[in-house]
C-alpha cells in the first residue's frame, strides 16, 4: 500500500488530466504506477489537497493514512505555510517533526522532499531564507528517523523554466514526470521514464520578458495574494483525488482504473431508470 500525502505538490497541479479526479495527474500517480507495473498487486491512497497547510495534514489526513498500513509513504508539507505571512518557522519545523515521527513509527518506507529554490520573481525572495531553514530540517530529519530523502533543491533539471507550469510554483507536465523518476530511482523501482530531450531555451527579448512579466503577474501574483488576504485557498472546495485506497491496474494505469469507474457508474444509472 503507497499513501502520499501533502498539497499541491503531491496531488499533482501543473500535470493537467481531464480524465483523472481533480483534473490533474502528477508524479505520485506515475510512481503508483510503475510500482504496480514491476510488483502487480500495489494499491494506492493521495489524501493531498491543493493548498493545505501542514496542520490541514496533521488533521485532516495522518489519521486516515495511518488507518490505511501503508508500506510506502510520501510526505511533503510545509510549503504553503512557508508562503504565509507570519509563520513562525521554528514552530512549524517542530510540528512537522512530530508528523515525521508518528508517520516513521508505522515502519512503513518513508519519503521525504527538500523544497525547491523557485527562482520566479523579487516578490518572493524574502521566502529564500524560510526555505533554507526548511529544507535544512528535512535533510536532518530524513537521517534522523531513516527516511529517503528526495532532494528536489538539489535537481539542476529545474533551471528550465519548461519544468515549470504557468504560474512557475507548480512543476508542468514534464517536472512532474521528472520528479516521478528520481522517486522511483531512489526506491530502487524500474521504469522508464525518460527526460525530456529539449533543445536550449530560446532567449526571451526584453519586450517579451516584460509582457510576461505582467501577465504572470495579473494572472497568479495577484490572485495568490488576495486569495491569503480572504483567508480562501483553491483547496476549499475540493476533496482528496484516490482517499480510499485503489488497487492500480498493472496495464493502462490509473486513467484505465478511472474509465472503468465512470463505466460503472453508468452502467448503474441506466439500470436505475430503467
Amino acid at each position: 500500500m503507497f499513501v502520499a500525502l501533502g498539497d499541491s505538490f503531491t496531488e499533482g497541479v501543473g500535470d493537467k488530466n481531464k480524465h483523472l479526479p481533480n483534473g490533474v495527474r502528477g508524479w505520485a500517480d506515475r510512481v503508483a504506477e510503475k510500482l504496480a507495473k514491476a510488483e502487480p498487486g500495489w494499491e494506492y491512497a493521495n489524501l493531498a489537497v491543493r493548498s493545505k497547510r501542514l496542520r490541514h495534514v496533521v488533521d485532516e489526513q495522518l489519521e486516515h493514512a495511518l488507518a490505511l498500513k501503508p508500506s510506502l509513504i510520501t510526505l511533503y508539507a510545509g510549503g504553503n505555510d512557508i508562503l504565509d505571512f507570519g509563520t513562525d518557522m521554528e514552530q512549524l519545523m517542530a510540528e512537522y517533526e512530530h508528523l515525521v515521527a508518528r508517520l516513521a513509527a508505522t515502519g512503513a518506507t518513508l519519503v521525504l522532499f527538500t523544497g525547491y529554490d523557485v527562482k520566479v520573481s523579487a516578490v518572493l525572495e524574502p521566502f529564500k531564507r524560510r526555505n533554507a531553514l526548511y529544507n535544512q530540517r528535512v535533510r536532518e530529519l530524513a537521517a534522523d528517523y531513516g527516511a529517503v530523502l528526495v532532494d528536489y533543491w538539489c535537481m539542476d533539471a529545474y533551471h528550465d523554466r519548461r519544468m515549470w507550469a504557468a504560474d512557475r510554483l507548480h512543476m508542468s507536465k514534464a517536472g512532474h514526470k521528472y520528479l516521478a523518476a528520481r522517486v522511483l530511482d531512489q526506491l530502487g523501482v524500474p521504469h522508464k521514464i525518460s527526460p525530456k530531450d529539449w533543445d536550449p531555451p530560446r532567449r526571451l527579448k526584453l519586450r517579451e520578458w516584460e509582457r510576461q512579466q505582467r501577465r504572470w503577474i495579473n494572472d497568479w501574483v495577484v490572485p495568490l495574494f488576495g486569495r491569503k488576504l480572504r483567508g480562501v485557498t483553491l483547496g476549499d472546495s475540493l476533496s482528496p483525488r484516490w482517499p480510499d485506497p485503489v488497487k492500480v491496474p498493472r496495464k493502462g494505469g490509473l486513467r484505465k482504473l478511472q474509465e472503468n469507474k465512470l463505466l460503472e457508474n453508468t452502467e448503474a444509472k441506466g439500470q436505475e431508470t430503467a
